[in-house]
């Protein structure tokens, strides 16, 4: 220690000679103050400090001995950086050694600082300015050993400040090193948090996923979609039902690669050291945020609506922002907020989900607000399907969101869900009942023309066809939400479910309405073409789905098919009996002989009774394919064997030429053709056929 002895000298000394290596004013007060046997302990520390500067190869004590100045050495952050490390925690020992000293024993504990200490906060501070002004154009984060270096500086400045604050001796006399330290510290920690604000916002990279939505892909092709849109072309009080979406979705979630989420978290990890943690954490907070919200906007079209914004929304408008808020929920569920806790748990180890919280949960409310408000707009039919995709959404997806959360808020989000479920639940059934009241009231006078599916049909099926397929989903709703009572309770059948019994009234009232409404015919046959229509456009709806033919069931189908058998025999005894009887043989002989004027009266009685069930019939209109050449079939079985036996037993009897011209107005194979071309709705064609047959 006999170097360490003369060191005091020296360091006053090397305090005027080097301004460049000054600490502070407070070093100069701090000697001026103190002799040399009361702090040879602290003479210690700053002479090997100083001595840690010197070349081994240098005679310096001999210099110093003659009274030369030593040479200057070039310090830089780098070697100022190891000689601090080995500070520290001298300064801390001398912290835990003094902390219980007192006055009242004379022990003042003072610490001399080293004048290193000055230039290596002097040089970082330069270290940030170079920052400050764009120097270096690199981004320094993007170099990993500039980020080591950069952070390791900015962790000593805060060791630095924790060892001065908590030391008595440096907070009574280096003050102005401590403001001075505090200050580089405050200028790093402010530059670290533009710095994480920029590499959030900037480094951001999308990572694709694609979702399948089973449900909705399952329950509707496009095919679906074009048959129920051509179908529902005529709706009943002008409501239009609408498909909801389905298909594959590729989505991307914001993120970053793994190196700058390491620089992410050494950020955050140094500010919190720091004592900068919270501002670290408002930023990432704010970033993230708005980075989601961005997300959302763009690639889901999602913004967020108030309530007051939903009930003010016309139907067009909600309507297509259901399907976004659907997709949007989605994927939220099974990417987005999974991705956000993930993320908050890689950039701040430990935090428990606190973050993740702050960043969605105002979102997760703001869904649910959303899907809460759907249910209190104005019912209408044409809102069903789309109220019972919400519900399907918030029952399917929602479980998986609640689990991300603590147990604290999943109750809150729990309660807000079942609240909206039930509402969506309660309007769902008050609508589908709604159609109940629809058909009731249908009191329409005005009879289809040609004995067409009436509209009231075609609507009733296609929402019955769409409701199934939401059938289980429907049954829940019914099992679950339902509070209506009947003004005359029906007792639910054996076996049948709540919905599956609402189904069945809701049939039965269509057939009660169509029977009514087939009276409106006069014409007892276009009558029975009426229900045979209906009927048939009926059975086909269920029979080409599975899921209305699993609550209709086959003895149902069954039962109707039976009815439509009779509606086809009561139709061509009405129609084509009365002219098979102008083929019959009597009142056509006497005494062995036929009776010509007889014979002539009723091939004219035949030809004009074909004739005008010709032109009335080929107006009339059978869409169905299946069923108009069942028809036909069955017209042409009847008649062209009775026809053709006629012509054979008594064509022979008109004279050849003129009489049979004008008596014989068709053979068996014009009778055939002419019965192809009813039930097409055409008007003209009967005028032309018959044209055409008497050429």
């Amino acid at each position: 220690m006999e170097k360490n002895d003369k060191d005091p000298d020296h360091d006053d000394k090397s305090k005027g000679d080097e301004k460049g290596d000054v600490v502070s004013d407070a070093h100069l007060s701090d000697d001026a103050h103190q002799d040399g046997s009361n702090n040879k302990d602290n003479v210690d520390v700053v002479g090997n400090a100083e001595t840690d500067h010197q070349d081994p190869g240098d005679n310096n004590d001999d210099k110093v001995s003659q009274g030369e100045e030593a040479p200057e050495i070039r310090q830089t952050l780098e070697s100022l950086s190891e000689e601090l490390d080995q500070f520290l925690p001298t300064l801390s020992l001398h912290m835990e050694e003094h902390k219980d000293c007192t006055e009242e024993k004379g022990e003042d504990g003072y610490f001399q600082i080293p004048q290193f200490v000055g230039k290596f906060l002097d040089l970082f501070e330069e270290k940030l300015s170079k920052y400050d002004s764009g120097e270096p154009k690199t981004v320094w984060y993007q170099d990993p050993e500039e980020v080591s270096s950069l952070l390791e500086a900015v962790d000593r400045v805060s060791k630095l400040m924790v060892l001065l604050l908590n030391t008595k001796s440096c907070l009574d006399h280096h003050e102005s090193l401590i403001n001075h330290a505090g200050s580089i510290q405050q200028r790093a920690m402010a530059f670290l948090e533009d710095e994480f604000r920029i590499i959030l916002e900037e480094s951001v990279t999308k990572e694709s996923v694609v979702v399948t939505d089973d449900s909705n892909s399952q329950r509707r092709s496009t095919a679906d979609q074009q048959d129920h849109q051509n179908d529902a072309a005529v709706s009943q009080d002008q409501d239009q039902m609408l498909v909801p979406e389905c298909g594959d979705q590729e989505i991307e979630y914001p993120g970053y690669p793994e190196d700058v989420v390491v620089v992410l978290r050494k950020i955050a990890e140094k500010m919190k050291a720091g004592g900068y943690g919270w501002e670290c954490r408002e930023v990432y907070l704010v970033g993230r945020r708005n980075i989601l919200m961005r997300t959302l906007k763009q690639d889901c079209e999602f913004e967020k609506v108030s309530i007051d914004e939903v009930q003010k929304m016309s139907w067009d408008t909600l309507e297509r922002e259901i399907p976004i808020w659907n997709k949007t929920f989605k994927d939220c569920s099974s990417l987005f907020f999974p991705g956000e806790l993930k993320l908050a748990e890689r950039i701040f180890p430990g935090d428990e989900g606190s973050l993740f919280c702050i960043v969605t949960h105002g979102l997760a409310i703001q869904f649910l607000g959303f899907a809460e408000a759907v249910a209190m707009t104005r019912r209408s039919t044409e809102k069903l399907f789309k109220i019972l995709d919400i519900y399907e959404t918030l029952r399917d997806s929602f479980p998986a969101m609640e689990q991300l959360f603590p147990e604290e808020l999943r109750g809150e989000l729990r309660n807000e869900v079942t609240s909206a479920r039930s509402r969506l639940g309660e309007t769902a059934i008050h609508i589908f009942c709604d159609l109940e009241h629809s058909i009731k009231s249908d009191s329409s006078k005005t009879p289809v023309p040609g004995g067409a599916v009436h509209p009231l049909t075609r609507y009733t099926m296609n929402y019955l066809k769409y409701s199934c397929e939401y059938k289980d989903t429907l049954e829940q709703v019914f099992k679950s939400h339902s509070k209506m009572e009947r003004e005359e309770e029906e007792p639910v059948e054996s076996g049948n479910s709540a919905f599956a019994s609402q189904l069945m009234r809701i049939m039965e009232l269509l057939d009660g309405n169509l029977e009514t409404k087939s009276k409106q015919y006069k014409d007892i046959p276009l009558s029975c073409i009426f229900m045979m229509n209906n009927g048939r456009y009926i059975v086909q709806k269920i029979k080409g789905s599975a899921e209305i033919h699993e609550v209709m069931g086959d003895t149902w189908c069954r039962r109707r098919s039976s009815e439509l058998r009779n509606y086809h025999k009561n139709y061509q005894r009405e129609t084509w009996g009365k002219l098979l009887g102008f083929l019959g043989h009597e009142g056509l002989m006497h005494n062995g002989k036929i009776v010509k004027p007889n014979l002539k009266e009723r091939f004219k009685s035949f030809n004009a009774t074909f004739d005008e069930i010709h032109k009335t019939q080929t107006t009339w209109v059978v869409n169905d394919e299946q069923l108009q050449s069942e028809l036909r079939v069955s017209i042409t079985a009847v008649m062209i064997p009775a026809y053709r036996a006629f012509m054979a037993r008594f064509g022979q009897y008109l004279d050849p030429g003129r009489q049979t011209e004008k008596y014989v107005k068709y053979q068996p194979e014009d009778i055939e053709d002419l019965i192809d071309q009813l039930f097409e709705g055409n008007t003209s064609s009967s005028s032309t056929a018959t044209a055409r047959r008497r050429t």
